[in-house]
């Protein structure tokens, strides 16, 4: 190997060429916990999780759906390029995002070898004050999971797409998983990877952060938060023990909402 003197003598001697080329590009997996009303007053209304999708429209995967993503630019910042993107391709904007993982399977994208960052967004879709572009769609989610195979079913009203999957443990010591998709026709790349990933990197997260309050209304009852809790960790808590739990992230405003057959509840904000 030869041995340079300065860097400079380095740097003018190195040859790019010599290196294969590969591309970076970044994936958002937004997702919202939104109200459905209910049929009985008597009632919270029903909540749902519910992921965005847009439906491709050139190959590769054309006609499919897959997150809202594209190609980091050359001399663009990496964590810039996200709101950039979610802009372009959904019309959203100003909304919660983190980075979730980096995707690298040689395979994930028939095109080149492509090297994926995907972020995760937060947002309450039922205060959205802008129109969604015509190619993107709220899905839906409904994850059946019995520890070993999990079924993920997406529903916009129009269109149903299955994902089966099988969760593979990595570490017994930090309950990590790899994810194998056993079945999948019309979700785009590895995004049946990613989706199921940051499901449950939001459900870890929920446990220890206060991150499930970028999917809130600025005000809130404590039944409607401990129902956005159960949606996103897929089981039913116990009022007593959650109200403990979440008394020191809440503070009691002089609201009330009232009307429509329900009882006056409480009206709550997040204490920043």
């Amino acid at each position: 190997m030869k041995e340079y003197k300065t860097e400079k003598e380095f740097l003018d001697s190195y040859n790019k060429n010599d290196f294969d080329l590969l591309s970076v590009t970044a994936d958002i997996l937004v997702l919202s916990v939104s109200s459905y009303e209910s049929d009985n007053y008597r009632k919270t209304d029903e909540k749902h999780m519910s992921v965005l999708l847009v439906k491709r429209d050139d190959y590769p995967f054309k006609n499919k759906w897959c997150f809202p993503g594209g190609f980091v630019g050359y001399d663009e910042d990496l964590d810039k390029a996200p709101a950039r993107i979610l802009k372009n391709e959904t019309n959203l904007s100003d909304i919660y995002l983190e980075q979730l993982y980096t995707y690298g399977d040689p395979k994930r994208d028939p095109r080149m070898r492509i090297i994926s960052t995907a972020y995760m967004a937060l947002i309450d879709k039922n205060r959205l004050d802008c129109k969604l572009n015509e190619s993107a769609s709220w899905f839906d989610v409904k994850i059946l999971d019995d520890g070993k195979i999990v079924d993920v079913f997406l529903n916009n009203g129009e269109t149903e797409i299955k994902v089966k999957i099988e969760k593979i443990l990595r570490d017994k010591t930090t309950d990590r998983y790899d994810f194998k998709v056993i079945e999948n026709k019309d979700l785009a790349f590895d995004h049946a990877k990613v989706l199921l990933s940051g499901i449950e990197r939001l459900r870890n997260k929920v446990n220890y952060t206060d991150i499930v309050f970028n999917m809130m209304p600025e005000y809130f009852t404590l039944g409607e938060l401990q129902s956005v809790y159960e949606v996103i960790l897929n089981k039913k808590l116990l009022d007593p023990a959650f109200r403990r739990i979440i008394e020191p992230k809440v503070q009691k405003t002089d609201k009330m909402r009232t009307g429509e057959g329900h009882r006056p509840s409480v009206l709550f904000k997040y204490k920043k």
